[in-house]
Formats: C-alpha cells, structure tokens, sequence
C-alpha cells in the first residue's frame, strides 16, 4: 500500500503565515501540468516497496491552492495517476480548496472526476483575521461554499481552523468553533498560527509590529477546542486532528503510520521506508527538467536512528500512539526508560504496548517527544 502525493504550488497571492512552496506564477500552470503528468507516469512505473508495485490507496492534490487549475487540468492529472498506478476502486482521493474558489459549476465537474473528499481552508470566521492573514475569501464563502459542495453530492468535506491570532480572545475563539461546528463538515484540522522564519508573519513579528499569545491562553485555547469537539462528537484521532466516525484523513494517517508515499510535483517529497526524497524547491527547473526527462531531486538513506526518531515523531501523534512491539528491542529499551519520568509526570501513559501521548502530554508534545528521541 502507497499514497500519492500531487503538490500544486500556485497562489493567486501568498498568505502571510505560509511556509510551503509556492508562487504567484500563474501564467505556468500548463506547462506545470504537463510536467506532472510526466513525472507520475516515469516515476509510478518504477515505484516500488519491498520488490513489488504497491496498490495506491489514497491520493491527495495539495498546495498551494490545487482549485487554481481548471477542472481539465485536474483531469489531466488525475487520469495519469489512474493510468500510471494501481489505484483502488475506493481509493480517498482529496483536493484543497479554497471557498472562494467553489461555485457550482467547479463543484459539479469535481464530482465527475474520482474526487470524493474537499479540504477546505476556513482557517477564522472574522473577516478581519482574514484581511491580516491576506486570505482571499471572507467568513460568509465557507458556508456558501459548504452548502454547494453538499448540493454537488460530496459526503466527506474538512476544513481547517487557525487559533492564535495576536490579541485574539479565548471567546473570539469560541465563536469560531461554534461557528466551525454549525457547518457540519465531517473532518475539522486545527493550528496554532505559527511564526515560521522567512515568512511575512515572521518579519511583522521581527519589526515588533505583532505579538505572539501567551502559553497560557494558548493552552486554553487548544483545552477548550479538544473539549468542545469531543463534547460534539468528533474524535480527536492525532494532535491537530478531529473527525466524525469512520472519516479520519486516510492519506495523513498513512503518513503517521509510516506508509510508502511518492510526491509528484515541485518541492514535493517522498518515503519508500529505505529513502526520503524530495524534488526541487524551483517551480521553472522543475518544469525544464521535466521536458528533459529529468528529474532534479535529493535523497538520504534511512538508517536505524533515523527511523527510530522518525517513528517517535509521527505515530506519537496519534491517539492509538507508538506501538513498541514494532521495534527493535534495543530501542525498545531506550525508548521505554527515557518515557518513565514523563509517564510518572502523566505526559505518557502506556497500555497493551503502546505509548500514547495524554491530554495533558498534547500541548508539550515536542518536548516529550524530543526527550525520547535518540539524538
């Protein structure tokens, strides 16, 4: 079993908290495509884990902002990775979106193709939030747009929610869940806004012009949400995720169980349990190595610390947790005897093999998690 991951880095402006790749190039969209179309078809034919082709069970159309391509072009690319892999009948397949984005017609061409869930970026019902986060849509677009996926027939929709904002309240940030659960989506992701460098958030930080929240109202702000959505009748699967009974994110669960997955597509990585790859981070070589027949890309070898930690960092982040038995028993040891203090302090708690993180172990997961990692 493999995921397919189809980055589209194309914006029609960036949003001021992003760090993934992406341009304002949209004028290459076509040719963007084409060389996605390519790259699947020569890397799919060679994809494999353990000496065998894998089936396909998820693919997932991510950005960027995947909805600035026509629904030709998403054909185009969905075709090839149906033609070039072995792509289950039931498959997930996922594309972001933003509300802005969907109207009836794009809504009803979507259904046509294998599309089955929409990730939507909410991120705040305040239109002021909204401006400074220099998102394009406004609070009253995601209901309509929810509405008008529903009447095209989809049955599985996500957004996302962003918490964190600099003077944001913990009522503010109740209304945006009530808000958030009036829609009735199946799947809901929550962040905290992050000030990650390079990023126009982190200049204004930089130049004094914003401030961050302070830990405490930050861990309400996450405490109120897992009990809000809990008391709603979402499961709270892994830290940033919630989903209604039987619609957890198949694709990101692949990730946090160390599932083979292959990256199509600018700056996009993939993990063959031996190797992690990851393509250029240029959309324009990209696309010229790609009309070459060439692919520009880098690799490590993943040796026994590194999946270890890897381990330690993805299923930790679930709620089923780490499960010891699947390692080695040297690791197993180290890793058991470094959980101890934190297991005492009801950070951890381990049950049937499986360390977990608790509610209270959520909010400092990097720490917890970095303590037992072998370093």
């Amino acid at each position: 079993m493999a995921g397919l991951y189809v980055h589209i880095p194309f914006c029609s402006s960036r949003c001021v908290y992003c760090g993934f790749y992406s341009t304002t190039g949209l004028e290459l969209r076509e040719r963007y495509v084409d060389a996605v179309c390519k790259e699947i078809s020569f890397r799919s034919e060679n994809l494999e884990v353990g000496g065998e082709r894998p089936q396909i069970g998820t693919v997932y159309l991510g950005g960027g902002t995947p909805s600035q391509l026509s629904t030709e072009q998403l054909k185009r690319i969905l075709d090839s990775a149906y033609i070039y892999n072995k792509v289950e009948n039931d498959a997930e397949v996922t594309i972001e979106m933003n509300p802005d984005d969907v109207n009836k017609e794009t809504a009803d061409a979507l259904r046509k193709l294998p599309v089955n869930r929409i990730s939507m970026g909410a991120q705040t019902f305040n239109d002021e939030r909204l401006r400074f986060l220099h998102r394009r849509h406004n609070a009253s677009q995601v209901k309509e747009a929810v509405e008008t996926l529903r009447q095209a027939g989809f049955k599985n929709i996500s957004i996302d929610l962003m918490y964190g904002f600099p003077n944001q309240t913990l009522e503010e940030w109740k209304t945006d869940i009530e808000k958030a659960l009036e829609l009735d989506v199946e799947h809901i992701s929550t962040y905290c806004l992050m000030y990650e460098e390079g990023t126009a958030l982190y200049k204004l930080l930089e130049q004094g012009k914003v401030a961050e929240i302070d830990e405490e109202l930050e861990r309400d702000m996450y405490y109120t949400l897992i009990e809000t959505l809990e008391s709603a009748g979402y499961e709270h699967y892994e830290i940033s995720n919630f989903a209604r009974k039987g619609y957890r994110s198949k694709h990101n669960s692949s990730y946090w169980r160390g599932v083979p997955y292959i990256g199509i597509g600018a700056a996009a990585h993939s993990f063959d349990i031996k190797t992690r790859s990851w393509n250029i981070a240029d959309i324009r070589k990209y696309i010229e190595a790609m009309e070459r027949g060439e692919r520009l890309y880098e690799e490590e070898l993943i040796d026994e610390e590194t999946r270890y930690n890897d381990a330690i960092t993805v299923a930790l982040r679930t709620k089923e947790g780490l499960d010891l038995t699947t390692l080695p028993e040297d690791q197993r040891r180290y890793c058991i005897a470094n959980a101890k203090r934190h297991i005492d302090a009801q950070l951890l708690k381990m049950a049937d093999n499986h360390l977990a993180l608790t509610k209270e172990g959520l909010f400092v997961s990097d720490m917890v998690m970095s303590d037992l990692m072998i370093v």
